[in-house]
């Protein structure tokens, strides 16, 4: 009689297969990235001809010389479409602020080269239509603040590298670094976006020069929040021990003056 195994033995799928599988998968993957490509490339191409985000699915699909199934089988509408364009742009930003402050070389120069470099990048100029980011990206930091924050994941990791490198150094304070990257990064965007401060009647743009004298006061102009001085200035030194002596010899005579009071009442009336 044979005797029958308790459990079914699984037999190892060939090493053949899995190569051909992955093989496939490969191409299909390649396959996909190049169509979501060419849909991205239509969508740019028609928001630089039209200056403007306001374009269809149907004219990012004949653009592309796709299929309209082809397009849903990508991205859920319009909205993610223009997400992903987004992100894409906000993902290349960070590669070429990465370029260049390689140049620098202290870390608050790097950091230096990141914030003029960002306060250029975000400033308007005439001829050079971004609605990508002053209509889209408006409307979804109202809507979709999450997907905004998202989307800036790649620029916010790069500044707070380098917060973090200047804190190591010695030339800055950030207790929370990646905080103070966001407060520097949107402190260079939306100056740079927003309309000319006016002094009087005459318009005063904010420049470059005191976006980053700002920033710079703020990580390295004086002790982390939350932390009080480990010494007292001189000054104050002086004025404390002033005060203690004065305390001391307010406290001393009122002593005395109960004491003598106390003594005086409590000492026997001598009788004539």
């Amino acid at each position: 009689m044979s005797a029958v195994p308790a459990e079914s033995v699984e037999t190892p799928e060939p090493a053949w297969r899995q190569r051909a599988v992955e093989r496939s998968t490969r191409a299909a993957k390649l396959r996909a990235e190049q169509r979501v490509q060419r849909f991205l490339d239509a969508a740019q191409e028609l928001i630089a001809d039209k200056g403007t985000t306001d374009f269809t699915v149907q004219e990012v699909v004949e653009r592309s010389r796709q299929s309209l199934r082809s397009f849903y089988q990508h991205f859920d509408g319009k909205h993610e479409l223009l997400l992903a364009l987004f992100e894409d742009a906000l993902s290349k930003s960070a590669a070429a602020v990465r370029e260049q402050v390689a140049a620098g070389q202290e870390p608050l120069e790097r950091l230096k080269i990141a914030v003029e470099w960002l306060y250029d990048a975000s400033t308007p100029r005439e001829g050079r239509q971004s609605p990508l980011f002053t209509d889209f990206a408006v409307q979804l930091l109202v809507t979709h603040p999450d997907q905004v924050a998202s989307a800036h994941v790649p620029l916010v990791d790069f500044f707070t590298e380098m917060v973090e490198e200047a804190v190591e150094a010695g030339q800055a304070v950030a207790p929370k670094p990646r905080r103070t990257a966001s407060l520097i990064m949107q402190t260079a965007m939306f100056t740079a976006q927003a309309p000319s401060a006016r002094v009087g009647a005459h318009p005063s743009p904010i420049t470059v020069e005191e976006v980053w004298a700002f920033c710079l006061g703020g990580i390295s102009g004086g002790p982390a929040p939350d932390r009080a001085p480990a010494t007292a200035p001189p000054a104050k030194k002086a004025a404390a021990r002033t005060g203690t002596k004065k305390a001391s010899a307010k406290k001393s005579a009122s002593a005395t003056t109960a004491a003598t009071k106390t003594g005086a009442a409590s000492s026997p009336r001598r009788r004539g």
